[in-house]
């Protein structure tokens, strides 16, 4: 195998003991081929916590860039993309290649930060990238405390989740981005997640836009990580509310914001769009319309 750059991605937001975490079971990776690099690219979308101070304090060589708190998860990701072309990210456990300049990267990987990688993850990704080749994504599978998978790569339009296989790479139509490596090849006839996506569905948009590109995506062996920390919040399903306040929250750009969902359905499951498109709104109305009911 040749030289592997690594260019990972990061974002935060008042996570400062799960950032930490992650960044430290990065550094604690085994196995990699000799001469692997990192350059770690952080955007922290105004944290209140002291999350950029305490990564700055342990880990120096992280490039780390505070940004408002109205810049959305998508948006984040881009910005650690762009920087992750223009500089930054030094020498060290965490940092670039030693001399070497930042847009070297080979690959860049897409980390969340509420995953703590397996030491063997990396190298394993690596290993299952270099039997595929360059035109090949490959996504991490990533389990919660009980041993469920919950994030990994998905097939269909409905989007199925792919249960990661024991011993060799499971194929997949997109990904979800907890844990997604691209190839340099890759990246240069995708590029990004489009910024029309602010918040959700940039990763799947980015899946399905390369596999209409002839990009052919995996699921490697094995979790790559665990999510850590509870839950999210119940947003536009928690009971008890009502049918206008469910609207609200499904259409917020925590959610499905109409015009980013529209555009999803249009590129990628047309003719079914309009239907697709209304689907989650009316099953949102329902449901809360049924909860009000049966309270």
């Amino acid at each position: 195998m040749h030289s592997v750059h690594l260019a990972v991605l990061m974002t935060s937001h008042d996570r400062r003991a799960r950032t930490l975490s992650a960044l430290r079971a990065l550094e604690e990776q085994r196995g990699l081929p000799a001469g692997t690099t990192f350059g770690v690219h952080l955007v922290d979308t105004g944290s209140t916590d002291g999350t950029p101070e305490a990564v700055r304090l342990r880990h120096p060589a992280v490039e780390v860039m505070s940004v408002g708190a109205d810049v959305p998860h998508n948006q984040a990701l881009r910005v650690a993309s762009r920087n992750s072309r223009s500089g930054g990210g030094g020498g060290g456990p965490l940092g670039g290649a030693p001399g070497g300049p930042t847009h070297s990267w080979t690959h860049q990987l897409w980390l969340d930060d509420r995953v703590e990688l397996f030491p063997d993850a990396l190298a394993n990704l690596l290993r299952t990238a270099a039997a595929a080749g360059t035109g090949t994504v490959v996504v991490g599978a990533v389990r919660n405390a009980y041993g469920d998978t919950v994030y990994s790569g998905r097939r269909g339009r409905s989007l199925v989740l792919v249960e990661p296989g024991e011993h060799r790479p499971e194929p997949c139509d997109t990904y979800d981005g907890r844990v997604v490596l691209v190839p340099r090849a890759v990246y240069n006839l995708v590029g990004d997640p489009d910024k029309v996506f602010r918040h959700r569905m940039g990763d799947y948009d980015h899946g399905c836009r390369a596999r209409r590109a002839g990009v052919t995506a995996f699921v490697a062996p094995g979790h790559a990580g665990e999510c850590v920390g509870g839950p999210d919040a119940p947003g536009s399903r928690e009971p008890g509310i009502g049918v206008r306040e469910a609207l609200r929250r499904v259409t917020s750009v925590q959610e499905l914001p109409l015009h980013p969902w529209w555009v999803y359905c249009l590129r990628h499951t047309w003719p079914w769009a309009p239907y697709l498109m209304l689907s989650p709104y009316a099953r949102t109305a329902a449901r809360a319309t049924l909860g009000r009911l049966r309270g």
